[in-house]
């Protein structure tokens, strides 16, 4: 089935250097390597003109200082805080202009942000969801705009991923829960 580039939106989820870039604190190989499926599926988007969304995991330094349970910096460590090089998209996805850059302080690119907003007034109802890591920022996004009733698809040949059990993990609880899962090769427009 193919998607129409009207309603359907390529969501990248993190694909930023403290995750995907050797030098990041998060670096994963599995997340560097999705970099170029990530790129192809954006370019595929572009040229239907379907719209692009990235999503930037960012941190300001003192976002945990109060926190009662939720510290992301107790379990991963200090990660792409706000205004480093860590919190910036890798060099290979530039964001075009017509791009629209979701900046997000928690695993689900909903919580707090103005995405739901952005697709309800740009009336998105599907989303095509990439990007890293696919069993925490990629599947808390997914179930929260299957909450929202979006309807998630996660691309699950351009996920990155820690452990390859973990992608393999999100895609089928994904797909169990709430939504589907494809290949790059299964997406179409038009």
């Amino acid at each position: 089935m193919p998607y129409d580039p009207a309603t359907t939106a390529l969501v990248v989820v993190d694909m930023q250097n403290g995750f995907c870039h050797p030098d990041g604190s998060l670096y994963a190989p599995g997340s560097e390597d999705a970099i170029a499926p990530v790129a192809e599926l954006v370019d595929r988007a572009h040229e239907a003109t379907a719209p692009v969304i990235y999503t930037r995991d960012v941190h300001p330094p003192d976002q945990f200082d109060d926190v009662h349970y939720y510290d992301e910096f107790d379990r991963w460590g200090e990660h792409v805080l706000e205004g480093s090089w860590e919190a910036e998209i890798v060099d290979e996805l530039p964001a075009d202009d017509a791009d629209h850059v979701v900046v997000k302080h928690t695993y689900d690119a909903f919580y707090q942000t103005e995405l739901e907003g952005w697709l309800r007034a740009h009336n998105i109802d599907t989303l095509l969801l990439c990007g890293t890591l696919a069993n925490v920022c990629v599947f808390h996004t997914a179930g929260s705009a299957g909450l929202r009733d979006f309807k998630p698809v996660l691309v699950e040949d351009a996920l990155g991923y820690i452990d390859e059990d973990h992608r393999e993990y999100a895609v089928d609880h994904s797909e169990f829960l709430y939504g589907e899962a494809t290949t790059r090769e299964e997406i179409a427009f038009d």
